[in-house]
């Protein structure tokens, strides 16, 4: 075959120097990288791995993982953050070497804590084992053998002598999957768990196990790999830290919002404050609607409740103006006369708006910043409901804002499964009756802004509204102790006036 002069050049570094650390599209991530990369570059990597293990976490709660659209959509977002998706041509280089880097790099970020490291290793697992099971036969044989896991597949005459105890002994296989199925010549030692459930064929010292249950092995050791690798880079941390360039960036990783920017606000003065008692009920998330509840009750937010709750309501449009007569009204309400609050509490709203100190535009809060930092203490009303609050409160809360028995139940599990994200994305979809959202929700002011946009007509609804807006609008007087501070949402007068505030928000 020719080649011309530059294809020729490309296919030497392919065949040579280029292909020789990456041999395979799967690895067990054993050899950390070594070469030289700019900061630009760690920051690309890292965030588009951090947007696939997203997808990854995403998908694994709303499908089957073994189904077909699991597959179809994670194979769509490998192919569009450049990741090996399966068995690549030769000249997938490029996609393995930031396969590659990016896993380490989010390793380095995610070893900090045990809750980070038991997210980002049940993520690179799921994701594995997607890949995993996308090999062919001859390269799932090469991976294994380059791993180091002697497991032979067996010959087809072999298979044929020893196909009446093999079926006896598998349980789940039938005559005729045996003869399809491939079975690999594995170590007792590396099927102990199979051999003490009696679901392995043994002879001559070795198991025979079926290619469903050989994924679970390799999955077994790969997981136990990486643990082992995320103890041990958690050790190094203080090495790492020192580096001045890095640990900004590793800690911004570990709490990263990889969405839309909210810190410009589009809709800026398109909010009155008339409509906010109404909107915390129909467009806010759990978590700020237990701020604006709070505040509403007991007319004060500590620091962190303000900087949450006073970030988001910027977010959604609130002027500076807007902002410093809504917090005033409010807190002059409690034990905070006007002075106190202009001497005390209008320089952090000024400071947010970057109106003072450093000048810093200051940008609401992520979910992940949320769930990650500044845990609530007593008497704080700020954090993520999902994440911070007692089981048992958050079902009543749940229950309060009539969410269905089974869909309370739904996000329950969620939490238990420490998908706090997902969870907060079930209480939208029930709350605003889609089957299916369409996005993954990352941040406060996406779920205000998506809320907008279903209820001015913006996106399809599963059927018309139930008995839970409706139930929820009249409760927002319970949510609001004292009536003179605006109407509320079962005010006919309001929501004619909210049904030209939610059009705004169809707008680009």
């Amino acid at each position: 075959m020719e080649f011309s002069s530059r294809a020729r050049q490309r296919h030497l570094k392919l065949a040579g120097d280029r292909r020789e650390p990456y041999p395979h599209s799967l690895q067990f991530y054993q050899e950390p990288p070594t070469e030289s990369i700019s900061l630009a570059e760690f920051e690309s990597f890292a965030v588009d791995r951090l947007r696939l293990l997203k997808v990854v976490e995403n998908l694994g709660v709303s499908y089957v993982k073994s189904g077909d659209a699991y597959k179809t959509k994670l194979e769509a977002e490998l192919r569009k953050l450049k990741f090996p998706y399966r068995a690549l041509a030769e000249d997938d280089y490029d996609a393995r070497r930031k396969d590659h880097i990016s896993h380490f790099i989010l390793r380095l970020a995610y070893c900090q804590s045990e809750e980070l490291r038991r997210w980002f290793l049940q993520q690179e697992m799921d994701l594995f084992r997607y890949r995993f099971h996308e090999l062919t036969d001859s390269l799932r044989q090469k991976f294994l053998d380059h791993v180091n896991l002697s497991f032979e597949a067996i010959s087809e005459d072999l298979k044929n002598e020893l196909s009446n105890e093999l079926y006896m002994s598998t349980p789940g296989l039938s005559m005729s999957k045996v003869k399809e199925q491939m079975f690999y010549k594995v170590g007792l030692s590396d099927a102990v768990d199979l051999f003490r459930a009696r679901r392995v064929f043994i002879k001559d010292g070795f198991a025979f196990v079926p290619l469903k249950d050989i994924d679970a092995i390799v999955l077994n050791n790969y997981r136990k790999s990486l643990s082992k690798a995320l103890a041990l880079t958690a050790r190094s941390l203080p090495s790492i830290q020192s580096d001045e360039r890095l640990q900004p960036l590793l800690n911004h990783l570990s709490h990263s919002y990889v969405g839309p920017d909210y810190s410009v606000q589009k809709n800026t003065g398109k909010i009155s404050l008339e409509h906010i008692d109404a909107l915390s009920v129909k467009s806010f998330p759990l978590c700020m609607r237990q701020l604006h509840k709070a505040l509403r009750e007991n007319h004060h937010l500590r620091h962190g409740g303000r900087m949450q709750y006073g970030l988001f309501l910027k977010g959604i449009g609130l002027t500076l103006e807007q902002a410093l007569e809504f917090w005033k009204k409010e807190f002059i309400k409690g034990k905070v006369d006007a002075d106190k609050f202009d001497k005390g509490y209008a320089y952090s709203i000024r400071h947010n708006y970057g109106k003072e100190g450093k000048r810093t535009d200051y940008t609401p809060y992520s979910c992940m910043k949320i769930i990650m930092s500044n845990p609530p203490s007593q008497g704080d009303y700020h954090g993520c409901p999902f994440r911070h609050s007692d089981p048992e409160l958050l079902k009543q809360k749940l229950q309060s804002y009539k969410v269905p028995p089974s869909g309370v139940t739904q996000i329950l599990e969620l939490v238990k499964g420490m998908h706090y994200q997902l969870a907060c994305q079930k209480y939208f979809e029930l709350t605003h009756d889609v089957d299916d959202i369409g996005f993954s929700l990352n941040h406060p002011n996406q779920y205000f802004a998506e809320s907008q946009r279903i209820l001015s007509g913006g996106r399809e609804v599963k059927k018309e509204p139930n008995h839970l807006g409706n139930s929820q609008q009249k409760n927002n007087s319970q949510e609001s102790v004292n009536s003179n501070s605006a109407p509320t949402s079962s005010n006919t007068t309001t929501d004619a006036e909210l049904e030209g505030l939610e059009a705004y928000f169809t707008e680009d």
